[in-house]
């Protein structure tokens, strides 16, 4: 599941200077077409803004889930998510104000026009101070980040998995979320984790994996002597 500009961020934070090229050169080429690029949108003000998206997961037995994401902008950070089988506007907003403990607090709001973002919802999002920016309908590019973080989830983790039910997914969710975080190098913070990872030394020092999703990914370092 790893394409060049992932090996290429493990591969900086292990010390290992070489060029994406260079990785690029020896992986196994897919024949399938690359997928298209995602849009961005209002760089100037990302420090600003946290966006909040849905989407929903089958389980073994046949239930549909819905999961909620509020993601930060500036870091790509999964900020807060929730699990639930029947969304009311009220649960909808408990996220967006535990997400806002933050040393600076968003300005905006971004969402889209879903029918479980009520008036409630409304009201609760103004009282935290946050201004709402609603995507146009039909629109998702105009949530790009959110979208994004959701396809990375379902590729990377959900679609690997057979959810057995609400608690499973919250627990498998907390998994991903927390390896999304800490661990996966992204493009956009210049091949570094949504938290940070240091560099380590280049040396003699063996290099080990630790894993990570119940096993669908793996984190290397360096093992201290």
């Amino acid at each position: 599941m790893w394409g060049a500009p992932r090996i290429h961020g493990e591969l900086l934070k292990l010390g290992i200077d070489v060029s994406e090229t260079t990785v690029s050169k020896y992986l196994v080429r897919n024949r399938q077409p690359p997928s298209r690029a995602w849009r961005t949108f209002l760089d100037n003000h990302a420090k600003d803004i946290i966006a909040i998206d849905f989407f929903t997961v089958p389980t073994a037995t046949f239930r549909v889930l819905f999961v909620l994401v509020v993601l930060s902008h500036d870091r790509r950070e999964i900020l807060h998510a929730n699990v639930t089988e029947h969304p009311p506007a009220a649960w909808s907003a408990r996220p967006v104000y535990e997400a806002i403990g933050l040393d600076e607090v968003p300005k905006y709001l971004i969402r889209d026009r879903d029918v479980k973002f009520g008036d409630t919802f409304n009201r609760q999002v103004a009282l935290a101070g946050l201004g709402e920016v609603l995507t146009a309908p039909a629109s998702p590019w105009q949530n790009a980040y959110a979208e994004r973080v959701i396809g990375t989830i379902r590729r990377e983790c959900l679609n690997r998995t057979i959810i057995l039910g609400e608690r499973h997914l919250r627990r498998m969710f907390q998994r991903c979320a927390k390896y999304y975080n800490h661990v996966r190098t992204h493009l956009s913070r210049a091949k570094d984790s949504p938290s940070g990872r240091s560099i380590q030394r280049a040396d003699d020092v063996a290099i080990v994996s630790r894993p990570h999703c119940g096993g669908l990914h793996h984190e290397y370092y360096r093992q201290a002597a």
